[in-house]
């Protein structure tokens, strides 16, 4: 079922309980704690190719969200971004790490806003950095695709059930760049990881984070404005959902904004151009005299 890579990435991670459900993380490297927070409809997966150019520096801590890649998938089940913080909080605690840094990307960019926000409330300092790929960080100007529109609808339940690998492969390959297309082994995997456990037949229940997102904007977008240690913008700028235009409305509402654009990258663009992306994090944290 799985490719020997997905294989590889699973067999170096293990499995923590949450709330009665298995879910999985992945630990490596040596050094600082680095959080990564995966997207949607994917999963830890996502950071593969950047992974081995982080561990030399880093301690690195992955994690698939309940209801993503190698976690469980529970049918009946009310998906949130706060319940899905609390697991990452969890998760901190078993592992014994009390200040870390933070990459995240889409889905899990509305994770971190999240932590930020519970940072804040509680005068923490245990996030050190923060580093956000492309995500709906401001809803006002995030542009989801036609499915996710549909699976929010009313006919949500039917369209989870009539995704299949196809479908998939189309709109995931949309919203690379036009140069950076995935390859047929890409999407073999990372499809391989979503219909793992019965993924698409919760995909309607996942994507309604988007409406948690219009509905607590002012605290998501508030936890940004108000953090006060380093934090970076790496952007796909080709991405159609959250690229270029993302990046405009993060240098109208973050004061000194610090933004990497990378014009011909899409939504993933740890993925697409995993050098370019590993050198704005490499540069982010020598900035920082980590």
């Amino acid at each position: 079922m799985f490719s020997s890579n997905v294989r590889a990435w699973r067999d170096a991670g293990a499995f923590f309980d949450f709330q009665g459900h298995q879910c999985f993380y992945r630990q490596a490297g040596q050094g600082p704690d680095l959080l990564l927070l995966h997207g949607f409809p994917t999963c830890s997966y996502d950071f593969a190719k950047i992974a081995p150019g982080l561990e030399a520096d880093w301690r690195t801590l992955c994690v698939d969200f309940l209801g993503y890649g190698f976690s469980d998938k529970p049918r009946r089940h009310k998906y949130l971004v706060g319940e899905h913080a609390d697991q990452i909080e969890m998760l901190l605690d078993k592992r014994g790490i009390s200040k870390y840094h933070l990459l995240a990307h889409d889905y899990g960019d509305t994770v971190a806003q999240e932590l930020l926000a519970r940072e804040l409330e509680r005068g923490s300092t245990r996030i050190r950095s923060v580093i956000l790929l492309n995500g709906g960080l401001f809803p006002e100007v995030h542009q989801p695709r036609m499915i996710q529109r549909l699976l929010l609808g009313p006919a949500g339940p039917l369209i989870a059930r009539l995704l299949n690998a196809r479908r998939f492969e189309r709109s995931f390959s949309e919203i690379f760049g036009a140069s950076t297309q995935p390859s047929r082994t890409d999407l073999e995997e990372h499809w391989s990881l979503i219909e793992y456990k019965g993924g698409p037949a919760i995909y309607h229940l996942l994507i309604r984070y988007l409406n948690e997102r219009r509905r607590h904007r002012q605290r998501w977008v508030g936890a940004l404005q108000e953090f006060k240690r380093p934090m970076r913008f790496i952007n796909g700028g080709a991405d159609p959902v959250s690229g270029a235009h993302m990046a405009r409305r993060y240098g109208e509402l973050i004061a000194n904004p610090d933004i990497v654009l990378l014009p011909e990258l899409g939504h993933y663009p740890q993925w697409e151009d995993a050098q370019a992306v590993l050198d704005a994090i490499h540069a982010f944290y020598r900035s920082q005299g980590d």
